[in-house]
């Protein structure tokens, strides 16, 4: 059920693709596990790398960065340019700490660490592809600051004897003014109601507010991923199955549906196939049609979402997005 976030997130490294599935040993220990030299060290370096971030300094954070990473930083210093304000003034706290071990000598294709005791709020499995051996720190940190809440996690190689950074996750805490505990309550009412499409969005919310990164699983997300199982809506839309969607005397193809907070608001992010977007005016129309037909098809949005924007996509990515208040929807 993982997804891609909608909260800025950042490739962990940039690897090969060659890369070929190895039997090679993983091993990770949380905090409480650890020697007490390498968890100093591991959250001494992730404490530096924020106090680099919350300056805005992303020539610094570039300089410890690992070469993959460093060569590929603009995503990276996006994130950190765009929040600059949010984490100017901020604290952050340590809340969890990992050393992960990948053995070998080649790129693991399918990286798994197990780590600290089941069924405590220790444990925790984390899956990362095409992982090149070495030994990995991973920090998440709780960041308070004038603007919201966050949670800042960092991925850290071990090299030279120090650590460096190998991955940088930022996301807010809160999405249209509510915590994940909020929409877990509101995706159960809507449950019981038979609102199932609103159900879902609510969960899966929920589940991302939860989680630091989409490759972790802990017993309490998977707990939240079972329960929303149960309301499942079976015409999501994807890429390999889009949703016909009839507007105007023409059908779209739907190809993605989510969650977009925007500011205090929540609104449903929609996305359909388009040949073209460069002509403004026709595909302004076009997203007010599908705006049209998604609430029109699925009324029960009303009640969920301040709002709806709709993405018309290219197949180079390129697209061209409109957003309407759903007071406005008619």
């Amino acid at each position: 059920m993982h997804r891609t976030c909608k909260s800025l997130l950042v490739m962990i490294l940039l690897l090969p693709a060659w890369a070929l599935p190895r039997a090679v040993a993983q091993t990770c220990s949380a905090a409480a596990e650890m020697d007490a030299v390498t968890r100093s060290s591991l959250e001494s370096a992730a404490h530096q790398f924020f106090d680099y971030a919350s300056k805005g300094d992303v020539f610094d954070l570039k300089q410890a960065a690992i070469a993959s990473l460093s060569s590929n930083f603009g995503n990276i210093e996006a994130v950190v340019i765009d929040q600059k304000s949010a984490y100017a003034g901020a604290q952050a706290k340590v809340r969890a700490a990992y050393s992960l071990e990948a053995a070998g000598d080649a790129p693991v294709a399918h990286a798994e660490f197990m780590c600290g005791v089941w069924a405590t709020q220790s444990w925790a499995t984390f899956v990362i592809n095409n992982l090149p051996p070495g030994r990995y720190g991973l920090v998440i940190q709780d960041v308070t600051g004038p603007k919201g809440d966050y949670t800042l996690t960092m991925v850290l190689k071990q090299e030279a004897g120090g650590w460096k950074l190998a991955g940088y996750y930022s996301k807010p805490a809160e999405a249209g003014g509510h915590d994940y505990q909020w929409f877990l309550s509101k995706a159960r009412e809507y449950k019981a109601k038979g609102a199932n499409h609103n159900a879902w969005f609510y969960y899966l919310t929920a589940w991302d507010l939860m989680a630091p990164v989409d490759f972790i699983s802990t017993p309490r997300l998977d707990k939240v991923s079972d329960e929303m199982q149960s309301v499942r809506p079976p015409d999501l839309p994807t890429g390999d199955h889009p949703l016909p969607l009839a507007a105007g005397g023409r059908t779209y193809q739907v190809i993605y549906m989510s969650t977009l907070p925007v500011d205090n608001d929540l609104n449903l992010l929609v996305k359909y196939r388009a040949p073209d977007v460069s002509d403004t005016q026709k595909t302004f129309d076009d997203n007010m049609a599908v705006i049209r037909a998604v609430v029109g098809r699925y009324p029960e949005f009303r009640e969920a979402f301040a709002g709806v924007v709709v993405r018309a996509t290219e197949p180079s990515g390129r697209d061209y997005g409109t957003l309407l208040a759903m007071k406005d929807v008619k």
